[in-house]
């Protein structure tokens, strides 16, 4: 049997399988079964902690979709697995590699879990985009939504401002944008209402998981979307329909996320 913890980070859910003690062979269809809500445990990305690849840190962290896809990075992810980590040594903080880069997370005031997500890239081969375009205005328009703002966290993001994302069908316009050419590798989409300088209603859908309960990186972006844009300042609280995420826009350029993390249940497979 495969032993597993199923985690969640304001309701964005996580099956977090350890492979630092034995190899598990997971491909494409075999991950898309395994988060299958129906017929599977269910998530909203599964989580792999690999051996560590680079001193000094406690291991590689890998991130796939529901589609068998994988991400470069996860916010939500990457902070409920930093705390496990945590937990394991009694340590207050811990550094993982990730796809996107190495990550330091630390324990805060009241058992949330901060992670240093590093610099967002802005330029348009970053994001990366197919074409030369204006990432703080994007030529692209679908229903309501148009001139989005690109930022990556290490993935993707594609965010829009509207007077009211709540009445934005994002579970029909989601997966169009997310397939838009001038995303290459595809897109997370956001849609962002800005209620004050230090306060943002956020709604996503994540590249091949579809619209979530929260989202780090997501959160993230929309941050410095919104800064970029002149809306918000330093700190920002963004609301997601799972809960608050603090969003940290440091002096140095690194973007630190700050929320609850929680763990569901522990279990196992039959391989």
């Amino acid at each position: 049997m495969i032993p597993f913890t199923k985690m969640h980070g304001l309701g964005n859910d996580f099956i977090v399988i350890d492979r630092r003690g034995a190899p598990v062979p997971l491909d494409s269809a075999r991950i898309s079964a395994i988060t299958d809500r129906r017929r599977g445990i269910g998530c909203d990305q599964l989580v792999l902690i690999d051996p560590p690849e680079q001193d000094g840190t406690a291991a590689y962290l890998r991130f796939h979709n529901t589609d068998g896809s994988e991400s470069g990075a996860c916010g939500n992810g990457t902070r409920c697995v930093a705390a496990a980590l945590m937990a394991e040594t009694g340590g207050n903080s811990v550094v993982v590699q990730t796809a996107g880069g190495m990550l330091s997370a630390e324990v805060r005031a009241h058992g949330l879990v901060a992670v240093d997500m590093g610099e967002a890239r802005t330029g348009w081969r970053d994001i990366p985009l197919s074409e030369e375009a204006d990432t703080l205005a994007l030529p692209i328009s679908e229903g309501p939504l148009s001139s989005p703002v690109a930022v990556s966290m290490g993935n993707p993001h594609c965010v829009f401002f509207v007077d009211d994302a709540e009445t934005v069908d994002l579970a029909r316009l989601g997966p169009t944008l997310e397939y838009n050419p001038l995303f290459p590798e595809r897109t997370n989409v956001e849609v962002a209402t800005v209620l004050a300088e230090d306060r943002i209603r956020l709604r996503v859908w994540e590249r091949g998981a579809g619209i979530t309960q929260a989202c780090g990186t997501g959160a993230c972006a929309t941050a410095v979307a919104a800064r970029r844009r002149g809306l918000a300042g330093n700190t920002v609280t963004v609301s997601l329909d799972g809960g608050d995420l603090s969003i940290e826009m440091r002096a140095d350029g690194h973007i630190v996320m700050v929320g609850p993390v929680a763990t569901s249940f522990t279990g196992a497979f039959a391989p």
